[in-house]
């Protein structure tokens, strides 16, 4: 009898790693520039602020050419009664 070769894929391809490193290194970017322009020293108690925060880390490397996200108004829904 022959024994039947199965190939394997990687658990964790190349590209996978890649692209997870690329990610992780574009959030901190931003959360450095987000640092860098004091979004960080007081922390923010509402919405807008939190919002401010979280656009600022998603821009990454783009609060560097420019780009200054801000979120104004945040709108919540009212918990039920």
């Amino acid at each position: 009898m022959r024994e039947r070769v199965t190939q394997r894929r990687p658990a964790h391809p190349a590209g996978t790693r890649l692209i997870g490193l690329l990610f992780m290194s574009w959030l901190v970017i931003g959360m450095i520039a987000a640092g860098q322009r004091q979004k960080l020293d007081n922390p923010p108690i509402d919405c807008a602020g939190l919002g401010t925060v979280a656009v600022t880390a998603l821009a990454g490397p783009l609060n560097y050419m420019g780009v200054n996200p801000k979120v104004t108004k945040c709108y919540l829904p009212e918990p039920s009664q």
